[in-house]
């Protein structure tokens, strides 16, 4: 029973971050907001964190990171190393002082939306020479836009995460 249930979780998380990914790299490049397109990986590896802990935040940020780094023109493994990291750290977080919440989800997403910005800004200001101001702006639009979609994928990250509560650590359903 609980290899079964173990492979429809993996299966269902799977699913999300395909879901998520086409929808980020096939559909929104076409629906940019004042020439932005959102960033929805990281809010998918962050909620995951944030109601189902480090490991499986780990793990779905490793491939959210994965996936991020196929789409983007970045230095390979950034988004990897990054969403890895950042999912290991807020289900941490999760599991020992944070409530689980809508709050917090969306407080994190904004962090790590930040973090993420900050990182890709880092070689364009110190190897390009491209004026930080120009990248602040372009930070907080990206970010903006990207957090407006952290609600509806805010819902099936809860779903995930209610779905895995309801398993006790012995696989059988409570």
């Amino acid at each position: 029973m609980k290899r079964r249930t173990l492979i429809i979780s993996f299966s269902l998380h799977a699913l999300l971050l395909v879901v998520v990914y086409v929808f980020q790299g096939m559909i929104f490049p076409y629906l940019r907001l004042f020439g932005f397109a959102p960033l929805l990986l990281p809010l998918v590896s962050t909620g995951v964190a944030v109601y189902e802990g480090r490991f499986t935040g780990g793990v779905t940020g490793l491939f959210a990171g994965i996936l991020c780094d196929i789409s983007f023109n970045e230095p390979v493994g950034l988004f990897t190393v990054l969403l890895t990291m950042l999912g290991l750290l807020v289900g941490a977080m999760a599991d020992t002082f944070m409530a689980r919440g809508f709050a917090t989800y969306f407080i994190c997403c904004a962090a790590v939306l930040a973090i993420a910005a900050m990182i890709q800004m880092f070689p364009l200001m110190s190897f390009v020479g491209v004026p930080p101001q120009s990248l602040m702006s372009t930070a907080l639009w990206q970010t903006a836009y990207s957090l407006i979609f952290a609600f509806p994928i805010w819902f099936f990250v809860q779903a995930l995460g209610r779905r895995a509560q309801r398993v006790s650590p012995s696989g059988r359903p409570l």
